[in-house]
């Protein structure tokens, strides 16, 4: 027996806020759930299913600096990416080219301070 899945669940701020944030990088909602009139937790997704994310309102307030995880991703054109974040107003880093991910990684944290790591596989 084994896993066939892992997906990130974090804890957030405000899910909304969040949800705008990740549909930047492609991820659509895919399911909610509301208490008491308030979004309290969903489900995002890009279209192909490789890449999935949870998010739940966080009790205590969230604090950046404890933010001990990061998400790595993929993309077909980090250069469009984050051509397209840098117009949408999110403060995103230069493109580098560290050893294991030569075509190129960029690097943007999210609302809450976390880190989102995005890589190209392969030159486009």
């Amino acid at each position: 027996m084994s896993v066939d899945a892992l997906i990130p669940y974090a804890h957030v701020a405000d899910v909304q806020r969040s949800i705008d944030f990740y549909e930047l990088l492609g991820l659509g909602v895919v399911n909610t759930h509301t208490d008491g009139g308030r979004l309290v937790w969903a489900f995002v997704m890009d279209p192909n299913e490789g890449a999935r994310l949870m998010l739940a309102l966080a009790g205590p307030p969230v604090d950046p600096a404890q933010q001990a995880v990061l998400f790595y991703c993929w993309s077909p054109d980090v250069v469009a990416l984050r051509t397209g974040l840098a117009a949408a107003g999110v403060a995103v880093g230069a493109i580098e080219h560290p050893f294991y991910m030569p075509a190129g990684e960029l690097r943007v944290s999210d609302p809450d301070g976390y880190v989102v790591l995005v890589g190209q596989l392969s030159q486009a």
